[in-house]
């Protein structure tokens, strides 16, 4: 394996070796999260909504997109920079399947709980709505990348548009019920979101529709389903030109950081999950019951001292003690 290409004068290498730099990064920011969840002390009966869950979907991201930056591809072009069988696009899309849906399901697993604590049904749908869109969306890019037709890209970048609208949509709407720092949490991730949505609708979209567009008019033929899983097993070229890769470094450079970045917020998020209620308001089921217990403990109390205060003999165990 020729390393030849790794100079400073060959633009895909800095871009390469930044994405390592990035990755071992937000490795050790997992590893960091990780660490300080072991020392918190967590109520395991709460369900679906723990910490350990969140680790281990936020692992499943942060460490496939980390694989996928050492071993970068394009999948439909079949272009990749290691002559390896890692550099698939069969093992690399597999990888980044399970990432997304893993990623998606973080982004669900908050929203359920935020809609918990504030009683919100809109919130509480879209977090039911994401996976399926999601699932749809890998589906229609592994019809992309076996038939080599860039419709499949275009619609599920399309859907992933969407479902963030979506999650954007219930953030606004939890914003409404929450106050203080957490509800510029709130704002800033809502921001993150339509910088997002603005990318892909004015880069992303566009330049898979554009070249899609292209193999129709050029009338390119697609494979079929048993010849596209053969080739893309199988078939790959290794290229170091920035020309083949420089329509894929703007969205493989922010796919690698900022969307990492988001998903290991969402995995802190449970760290900070029990403090939240004291920033809504709209108090939760489990926030007015612990109110209610506390105001019969407090009407109780002075029956208490009374009781506490008196002496043996006025006692009815004591009286019945001296009979």
């Amino acid at each position: 394996m020729s390393l030849d290409w790794l100079a400073w004068s060959n633009p895909v290498a800095i871009w390469w070796g930044s994405l390592l730099v990035v990755s071992s990064a937000n490795i050790a920011l997992w590893l960091l999260l990780h660490r300080r969840s072991r020392r918190q002390v967590l109520d395991r009966a709460r369900g679906i909504f723990r910490i350990e869950l969140l680790l281990a979907l936020c692992a499943a991201y942060v460490f496939g997109c980390a694989f996928r930056a050492v071993l970068p591809r394009a999948d439909v072009q079949r272009i990749c920079l290691f002559d390896t069988w890692l550099s698939s696009v069969f093992v690399g899309r597999s990888v980044a399947t399970v990432a997304e849906v893993c990623f998606v399901v973080q982004w669900a697993i908050v929203l359920r709980q935020l809609a918990i604590i504030t009683r919100s049904d809109t919130a509480r749908n879209i977090s039911t709505i994401i996976v399926p869109l999601i699932v749809l969306a890998e589906c229609c890019s592994w019809y992309a990348v076996i038939t080599t037709s860039y419709l499949g890209n275009t619609l599920e970048n399309s859907l992933w548009t969407v479902t963030f609208l979506l999650i954007a949509a219930a953030l606004v709407r939890l914003s409404v019920d929450f106050h203080g720092a957490f509800r510029w949490v709130i704002a800033a991730a809502v921001a993150g979101i339509f910088g997002y949505v603005a990318f892909m609708l004015t880069v992303d979209v566009p330049m898979y529709f554009g070249r899609w567009q292209a193999d129709l008019a050029r009338g390119k033929e697609l494979l079929g389903l048993v010849s596209g899983l053969e080739d893309v097993s199988s078939r790959w070229a290794v290229t170091h030109d920035i020309a083949e890769w420089r329509d894929e470094i703007a969205w493989m450079s922010l796919y690698f950081s900022t969307a990492v970045w988001s998903s290991l917020a969402l995995c802190g998020f449970g760290l900070i999950k029990d403090i939240l209620p004291r920033y809504c308001r709209r108090p939760s089921a489990a926030r007015r019951l612990s109110s209610a217990r506390a105001g019969v403990r407090l009407a109780l109390r002075p029956a208490l001292i009374a009781r506490h205060q008196m002496r043996p003999a006025d006692h009815p165990r004591g009286r019945l003690r001296t009979r």
